[in-house]
């Protein structure tokens, strides 16, 4: 059978799609390539939620076209967003392409590639299970699993936020039973996984199909605290949460990305103070600080529903970090309102932003607004906003030097060295003598980096100082 390897760009999500994508291969024979040189099939598994990405795609796809002259026989597919998104009209532009594949046609693949291999023009699969949702499940195979997993909870959105083309290529928000969520969860444990994330375009808006979930405690508190428009704010996410903590005990920590504000209800909260096992940080996007570009956006939430709900989450769990993203130089955002902005970072004092400047998308209805914030001004907003969210994770990082932590051991890093993450997200690098990769390691944090924290083992020998990560490193996006 074939050799196939994936390429993956953009958030969780995709990251999760292609585990999936080589589980479904590998389930049809194929075997993993250990690179481009070896593969018989390239899949470009793509994002569309920023311009870049899709130029990314443009010039990967110009790189190994190359690669496909050399050697005819190569097939080369795109996945993912920008599959959606443009579907035929990739194969108009790029006549290297020889098939296109949605999000939701991920367990087509095998049939698909069989098609084409067998002298089958090019393909395109890009049509949402709407009717009947399928959520591929994951496959723990001896070897490949690690001490992290993604798990998805649902897929799609249904906020229309003007900025966003995610509705147009994950579609409207669809749930997973949570019956299987809870086994798949429980798989992955009983494999040696030790942390997961649970995923979806807006996660917490999670409503159980099956109706199966006991309702959580506070359930519909929202209601009189913000008002009856709070009765939709409410989900069964926390009571989902509170399933997966009660049927894998041996699961140590549990995350969940990416939420929308108005969903942090006080059930929500409730969670967080309840269940240990839930990790003390939260990706939180707010967008902007400014309640005009707020409504603008259509994000459905004030600043100050913001700032009053994600303090109603610390107060419940002392120590919670923050991280947020944030787009600068959408329509119309003039520099008071970007002067609220990061006046609202600086007050709530997020350890990371992912900032973005606004770029265009289409079928998005902020198209209809224009985009009257000259490049030269969104770059200079941008820089403004990474220098004081650098700022403010320089402070968090150097206040940490001489604590404790615990860290989840992911794996090994350079010089020798140990990677893994506190509950709070911190990065830690830190020297043992074996390898201690999923297990849960007491550390004394000695030295603050820029974006990551050098530590000691408790009772361990000193070490020499690990390796900084590189600026050209790449970062995985959340979920948005």
């Amino acid at each position: 059978m074939a050799r196939f390897h994936v390429l993956t760009f953009g958030c969780q999500m995709n990251q999760h799609d292609s585990e999936r994508m080589a589980e479904v291969l590998r389930g049809a024979g194929h075997m993993e390539a250990a690179g481009l040189d070896d593969a018989d099939i390239v899949l470009l598994n793509t994002c569309s939620v920023r311009e870049k990405a899709e130029q990314k795609l443009r010039s990967e796809v110009g790189r190994l076209s190359l690669l496909k002259r050399e050697r005819p026989g190569l097939v080369l597919g795109v996945t993912g967003c920008v599959a959606q998104q443009e579907g035929a009209r990739l194969l108009r532009g790029m006549q290297e392409v020889d098939l296109v594949v949605g999000p939701d046609n991920i367990a087509e693949l095998p049939a698909l590639l069989a098609d084409v291999e067998g002298g089958a023009p090019p393909r395109v699969r890009t049509v949402f299970d709407v009717g009947a949702p399928r959520f591929l499940k994951a496959a723990p195979e001896p070897g490949r699993v690690g001490p992290t997993a993604f798990v998805t909870v649902m897929k799609g959105c249904n906020e229309r936020c003007s900025f966003c083309i995610v509705p147009t290529t994950r579609g409207p928000e669809r749930y997973r039973p949570s019956h299987e969520i809870v086994n798949e969860v429980e798989r992955l444990v009983s494999a040696g996984v030790r942390e997961i994330t649970l995923l979806g375009q807006t996660v917490n808006s999670y409503r159980d199909p099956e109706h199966a979930l006991a309702p959580a405690p506070l359930a519909g508190d929202g209601i009189r605290r913000w008002g009856q428009r709070a009765a939709e704010d409410e989900t069964e996410f926390p009571a989902l949460l509170r399933a997966i903590a009660q049927a894998a005990p041996d699961l140590r920590r549990l995350r969940y990305t990416s939420p929308h504000p108005r969903h942090l209800t006080p059930a929500l909260v409730q969670a967080h103070a309840d269940l240990p096992v839930l990790a003390r940080h939260v990706h939180m996007p707010v967008q902007s600080g400014s309640d005009r570009v707020l409504k603008r956006m259509i994000r459905r939430y004030s600043v100050a529903e913001y700032e009053e709900r994600v303090g109603l989450l610390r107060e419940a769990v002392p120590g919670l970090t923050l991280s947020t993203d944030v787009i600068v130089g959408f329509p119309g955002e003039t520099r008071d309102d970007f002067a609220a902005t990061l006046a609202l970072v600086d007050r709530t004092g997020f350890v990371g932003v992912f900032g973005f400047k606004y770029s265009e998308r289409p079928f998005t209805p902020a198209l209809k607004l224009g985009d009257d914030v000259p490049e030269e001004e969104k770059a200079s907003r941008l820089a403004d906003l990474f220098a004081l969210t650098e700022s403010l994770r320089a402070r968090h990082l150097e206040a940490l030097v001489g604590t404790k932590a615990t860290v989840l051991v992911e794996g090994p890093s350079k010089g020798g060295h140990f990677t893994g993450r506190t509950e709070r997200n911190e990065i830690v690098h830190f020297a043992a003598e074996d390898d201690p990769t999923g297990r849960l390691l007491d550390v004394v944090v000695q030295r603050a980096f820029k974006n990551s924290l050098e530590a000691a083992l408790l009772d361990a020998r000193p070490s020499s100082p690990p390796r900084e990560r590189r600026p050209d490193e790449r970062r995985t996006l959340p979920v948005v």
